[in-house]
């Protein structure tokens, strides 16, 4: 059997440079990408660029690499900046959205080596993997390197940093949408930071247009978990200090009274991967977790998720900061195929 991966895109050198070697390299995947964010929002092309530019001033406040990055892209594929700004908003432009996703953050007692592991499935609707990449950023302008898991033509996801700084996360739902930034930026800029904290901090400086819970960690030891809505964030500590698990529900103190069950699976898919890393403490390496992230228990919604609410685990991702390593699988948990790349 032929191993199945993302394309790769390495870009090097400054912002504007960066932006242009990625649209470059997949402008026909970012068409794609472009066409699948009308698909999700039921929207047209220029009514979701008129409300993306509307995103563009708070794009604007996180700094010139950013921009101009995102200028390079439109300059690099051959679409307007509206497009490529499109692209950094995905289909938040349209109010739209809503995923799956199961996550995890491991260290100490709970891994075989006391190493963190960190991660996660990702479910969403089966083309979405039709325009994923994996971009690798060597940038020359004092910028760690770091290498993301997105979509082509946007420039901030899943992923992690030269300094073990990650991003992993889930929808969480039951939020009105506010005037603010949309969420995608911010995963870009936090791996643009040395330590998890300073990226959590990124999130009490910019307020979110919608709802969102973020895992991090970074290559000192750190892990952390938060729950970001409009109004404000919050802090969720697990119930041991080495084991953050979150699915699509709050967890948190503060913003618990707001869950209503959107997404009922949601308690289910928490339930079992608690269960299953309890049973597997102090001896869980990247094996045990890409096993986990097979599981069919709640089948079609379980971590391994086939079909339900139109959603598919479509990738599944497992970071270890202390080694700058990078797990990345294509497909379905008990189906695809790892790629292991050092960032």
């Amino acid at each position: 059997m032929v191993a199945q991966t993302f394309p790769l895109v390495t870009v090097r050198g400054g912002a504007r440079r960066m932006g242009q070697q990625h649209g470059e390299a997949v402008a026909d995947l970012i068409q794609g990408y472009l066409i699948l964010i009308e698909r999700l929002t039921g929207k047209p092309r220029d009514a979701l660029c008129a409300n993306a530019m509307t995103f563009w001033p708070r794009m604007e406040a996180l700094g010139t690499s950013f921009t101009e990055e995102v200028r390079g892209l439109a300059e690099g594929a051959g679409i307007s900046l509206e497009e490529a700004v499109l692209c950094q908003v995905r289909a938040e432009a349209g109010h739209a959205g809503g995923e799956g996703c199961t996550a995890f953050a491991l260290r100490g007692e709970a891994t075989a080596d006391g190493g963190i592991l960190v991660g996660q499935n990702h479910d969403v609707t089966p083309e979405h993997a039709d325009v994923s990449i994996l971009l690798r950023l060597l940038p020359d302008d004092g910028r760690p390197r770091a290498l993301i898991y997105t979509f082509a033509g946007q420039i901030g996801y899943f992923g992690m940093n030269q300094h073990g700084v990650t991003n992993y996360a889930n929808s969480v739902y039951d939020f009105q949408w506010q005037p603010g930034l949309a969420h995608y930026p911010l995963k870009r800029l936090m791996l643009e930071q040395t330590t998890a904290e300073d990226a959590l901090a990124l999130y009490d400086q910019h307020a979110v247009c919608s709802a969102a819970n973020i895992v991090t960690s970074d290559a000192g030891g750190a892990i952390a978990d938060l729950e970001i809505r409009p109004e404000g964030v919050a802090r969720y500590v697990g119930d041991h200090p080495d084991a953050i698990i979150h699915t699509n529900h709050y967890l948190s103190d503060a913003f618990r009274p707001l869950e209503t069950g959107s997404l009922p699976d949601s308690f289910s898919r928490h339930r079992r991967m608690t269960e299953l890393v309890r049973e597997a403490w102090g001896t869980i390496t990247v094996e045990t977790m890409q096993a986990f992230l097979a599981d069919h228990e709640g089948d079609p919604a379980g971590i391994c998720r086939h079909g339900a609410r139109g959603m598919h685990s479509t990738s599944g991702h497992i970071a270890e900061p202390q080694r700058g390593v990078m797990h990345v699988r294509r497909g379905h948990g008990c189906l695809g195929s790892w790629e292991t790349y050092t960032v």
